[in-house]
């Protein structure tokens, strides 16, 4: 279930911004995606979030850029090593510039480049490009 609410959340910011909508509503949430979402603001790819009532269900309103062209989350979450990061962001993201894989590590969740910089391994979460 809690794999489910990820992949449905990055899907409707997806379909929200192929039909050119400002902001998005997500709901159920979890820290997960808030965690994934800050992400996407760090890199610039929403304007910004809010959380509301997180101790029950909650719903997170998230303010759309434009930038979004895809965006998934893997239900399977793949083991993957430090030095095998950068292969698989080959294999899966469309060009060397754009797009960050997002991994869940010991050291929390990063993307990318964060946990090659810092030399750790975890499972993949999804990407966004």
């Amino acid at each position: 279930m809690g794999r489910r609410i990820l992949n449905d959340a990055l899907r409707a910011i997806v379909n929200a911004e192929k039909r050119s909508k400002s902001t998005v509503e997500l709901q159920p949430i979890s820290t997960v995606m808030s965690s994934f979402l800050k992400i996407m603001k760090d890199r610039g790819y929403i304007k910004n979030f809010h959380v509301y009532d997180p101790h029950r269900v909650g719903r997170i309103t998230v303010e759309l850029q434009g930038r979004v062209t895809d965006c998934r989350a893997l239900t399977y979450r793949q083991d993957i090593k430090a030095k095998d990061i950068e292969a698989y962001r080959l294999r899966n993201l469309p060009t060397r510039q754009w797009g960050y894989v997002v991994v869940t590590t010991p050291d929390g969740i990063l993307d990318h480049e964060e946990a090659i910089s810092r030399n750790v391994g975890g499972q993949v979460l999804g990407y966004f490009h």
